[in-house]
C-alpha cells in the first residue's frame, strides 16, 4: 500500500470520528434515551429536576430518568412495576441517567416512578 492510500484512509478515519463526536454533542436527550430502550416513546413525565421517558414494544415497557442538567453525580432513580408484580428499580448516583429498566407487562397496567435529587414523579397506573 502506497503512502497516498494510507493518508486517505487515515483522513477518512479522522473524519468519521469527528462526525460521530459532533453528533454525540448535539443529540437531544430523547435520542440518548432511545438508545437505552427499545420501542416507541409512549409517555413523558416531566418534573422539577428531570424527566422520565417511557417506551413500549410488544408486551414490554421500558423507562429512563434523565436530569434537566448534567454535571456532578447525584441520586437518581427509575422504577417500573407491572400490576401484580414487584417493581424493577435502578437507583444510584449518576451523572446522565438512571435506567433503563424494562418489565414484561403484557396487557397489564404499569406504575412508573422517577427521581433526580429530592424531586420526583409518580405516574399512577397507566398504559392499561
Amino acid at each position: 500500500m502506497d503512502s497516498g492510500a494510507i493518508r486517505r484512509r487515515l483522513a477518512l478515519g479522522v473524519a468519521v470520528l469527528a462526525a460521530s463526536g459532533a453528533l454525540a454533542l448535539v443529540a437531544p436527550a430523547q435520542a440518548q434515551a432511545a438508545a437505552g430502550c427499545a420501542g416507541r416513546e409512549v409517555r413523558t413525565l416531566p418534573f422539577a429536576t428531570g424527566t422520565v421517558h417511557i417506551y413500549r414494544q410488544g408486551g414490554y415497557v421500558c423507562a429512563i430518568t434523565l436530569p434537566k442538567s448534567t454535571g456532578s453525580k447525584r441520586v437518581m432513580s427509575v422504577s417500573v412495576q407491572a400490576r401484580g408484580n414487584r417493581p424493577v428499580v435502578d437507583e444510584g448516583k449518576y451523572r446522565h441517567r438512571a435506567g433503563p429498566v424494562t418489565v414484561h407487562a403484557g396487557h397489564r397496567c404499569v406504575w412508573v416512578k422517577g427521581a433526580v435529587g429530592r424531586s420526583s414523579v409518580s405516574s399512577g397506573w397507566i398504559l392499561c
